[in-house]
């Protein structure tokens, strides 16, 4: 009888255990697909922003599908060659990051590019000047002659014109597209020159010699820096290398730093020291001209 009477019993709670868990399955799946559409728009909306800055047509949405493959067998594969869980998350963050650092690093080459292409393109400005042609054609001149990519920004200002924005504000516009001293000293001097009724030809050409000058002293500056840089490549890469040497070497020793949390500890504190030493020694050899 008892043995009868605890079938129901039993049969129930398993049955109330097992609807418990496909709530909470359920709820957890429908959590985590909320986040995932948040983070997709987010992801979409940014990578249309830095896409349309950089001048390169992709499709944001293909984007975030390469990016949240490339996270899952980056974290699954960490996790199948290590065993290790937190390796494999760790894999998977750094994955996950890596669009938004290429975007910075191809914005940053993209400016350097522009930075190394304004004091020529301010002598074919000042050039059209000197010749009698207006604002408007020595840059439409620039547009045809230059390249890629000072020539496509200042080609987006000579669309805003043709649209009815006037050219100064225009200037504006790319000075805010292209937050670069060098471009919005130029803007300034070509201003200045309009408002006071100088010679603007002179005013440009003053301007590219300035900012060749820089472009020289930042080269002189990044070449006597160069053996800074590279020590602090070594030092970030030295422990590390460090780390994988002595866990072939003494696996079992070095499995108490793997796989406890006082090894966690020491791990997190290593981290936090690589880099803090690798900010520091980036400071130091960062000199602004």
């Amino acid at each position: 009888m008892n043995a009868l009477a605890s079938s129901p019993a039993v049969l129930l709670a398993t049955l109330a255990f097992g609807l418990a868990s496909a709530l909470l399955a359920w709820s957890a799946m429908r959590i985590a697909g909320n986040a995932l559409a948040r983070y997709r728009e987010r992801f979409t909306a940014e990578a249309h922003l830095q896409l349309e800055e950089l001048f390169l047509f992709m499709d944001p949405a293909r984007l975030f599908v390469l990016n949240l493959l490339a996270v899952t067998v980056g974290g699954i594969g960490s996790w199948l060659a290590s065993g290790e869980v937190l390796i494999a998350l760790a894999s998977a963050g750094a994955l996950a990051l890596l669009p938004r650092l290429a975007f910075g690093l191809l914005r940053q080459r993209r400016l350097d590019l522009i930075e190394q292409q304004l004091p020529d393109a301010l002598q074919v400005i000042a050039g059209g000047l000197r010749a009698g042609v207006s604002m408007t054609v020595a840059l439409q001149q620039l547009v045809r002659e230059g390249r890629p990519p000072i020539a496509q920004e200042f080609d987006l200002t000579l669309r805003e014109h043709r649209l009815g924005i006037p050219l100064d504000e225009a200037l504006d516009h790319l000075a805010a597209r292209v937050r670069m001293p060098s471009l919005t000293l130029v803007i300034a001097a070509m201003r200045i020159a309009n408002e006071t009724g100088g010679s603007l030809a002179e005013a440009l050409e003053r301007a590219a010699l300035t900012v060749r000058s820089q472009l020289a002293m930042e080269g002189k500056i990044g070449a006597l820096t160069a053996q800074g840089k590279l020590q602090a490549v070594v030092v970030g890469m030295l422990p590390l290398a460090l780390l994988l040497v002595l866990d072939r070497m003494e696996p079992e020793a070095m499995g108490f730093l793997w796989h406890s949390p006082p090894g966690w500890a020491t791990l997190a504190v290593i981290a936090t020291l690589e880099v803090l030493g690798v900010l520091l020694i980036r400071r130091i050899v960062a000199i602004d001209v």
